[in-house]
């Protein structure tokens, strides 16, 4: 392999399996042709890609960039070679996809089935999950995200805006009272989140700005459906996006509190994908299939308003800055 694309195999395949020995053995080449050849690399580039010691083998920055770009290059690589084989433009493989649990579960998933109506050739490979995933690392296609946007190298499509809810069962506030301020939350089980970007904090407006409000409680979850499902147990209160618990206040499962503006803060709903000249046509199509009837559903139940329904059209996209 002389080319830069069988270099890369060759390098990602010794990152996957963390030993050039047993890349080797996967490859059919001997142990010493792929040192050779991540030394060809090193050398062409100028730096030094993997730290070799006779226990472990551990990239250098420069090598974990290589290999996450090397391997988004060789999945692009292998769709391009897929879609040209079965007709050019003709949309097909699979389509990696990331989003809440909640969001995944009250606005994608019921989408699924005619998405496939249509597009029966695309593998939609789902992973649901409160944690922002790394677009690039990860090999995901299509992220959904709730909250500020940050990666100026993503090209969003803006979904709807979403407004936090703090809502309690009936019985806890039979038993514990319902909190009028927002001081009044200190006497109160507020239900929280583990994962890495939350902070056991509720937001509330203060002379118009939106001030952190410490809060603490007897659960820490890395999902939204578990907060829900103990809310409407009685354990405590939960602050949750509306999409979330609307049914279950239309229901009488939660009842809403601090239901003022000033003790709600809303965030935006966004799909992204990478920036760049082509986007794969899979890709497209599970975009301008999608997004559309996700902002349809946002705006349905009141969470859209005019300007955003004005503002965000079905195809229209802006790059973060």
């Amino acid at each position: 392999m002389d080319n830069r694309a069988g270099e890369m195999q060759v390098f990602v395949r010794v990152v996957e399996a963390r030993s050039f020995s047993e890349a080797a053995r996967q490859l059919r080449m001997t142990p010493s042709t792929v040192s050779k050849l991540i030394g060809r690399i090193e050398a062409r580039m100028g730096v030094r890609l993997v730290e070799r010691s006779t226990r472990r083998l551990s990239l250098t920055d420069e090598g974990q960039l290589y290999f996450e770009r090397s391997r988004a290059l060789l999945a692009e690589l292998e769709d391009l070679e897929r879609e040209l084989a079965r007709g050019g433009a003709h949309a097909s493989g699979t389509v990696r996809v990331s989003a809440s649990v909640a969001f995944g579960a009250r606005g994608l998933v019921p989408l699924l089935p005619a998405f496939w109506e249509r597009y029966p050739d695309i593998v939609v490979d789902l992973s649901l999950s409160d944690e922002i995933v790394d677009l690039y690392l990860d090999r995901t296609d299509v992220a959904f995200r709730i909250g500020a946007l940050t990666d100026s190298n993503l090209v969003a499509r803006k979904i709807g805006t979403a407004r936090r809810r703090i809502v309690g069962s009936p019985g806890y506030l039979k038993r514990r009272g319902t909190p009028r301020t927002v001081e009044d939350l200190d006497h109160h089980n507020c239900l929280g989140f583990n994962f890495r970007r939350a902070a056991p904090v509720w937001p509330h407006r203060q002379a118009g700005r939106l001030v952190d409000r410490m809060v603490q409680g007897s659960l820490l979850a890395n999902n939204g459906e578990t907060v829900r499902t103990m809310a409407i147990a009685g354990v405590g209160l939960g602050r949750l996006a509306d999409f979330h618990i609307d049914p279950d206040i239309a229901a009488g499962r939660l009842v809403e509190v601090l239901t003022s503006e000033e003790h709600s803060d809303a965030e935006d709903v966004h799909a992204l994908h990478l920036g760049g000249q082509r986007v794969p046509p899979r890709v497209r199509a599970f975009l301008d299939d999608t997004v559309p009837r996700l902002q349809a559903f946002m705006e349905a139940q009141g969470r859209q308003d005019v300007s955003v329904a004005i503002d965000t059209g079905a195809g229209k996209e802006h790059r973060l800055v």
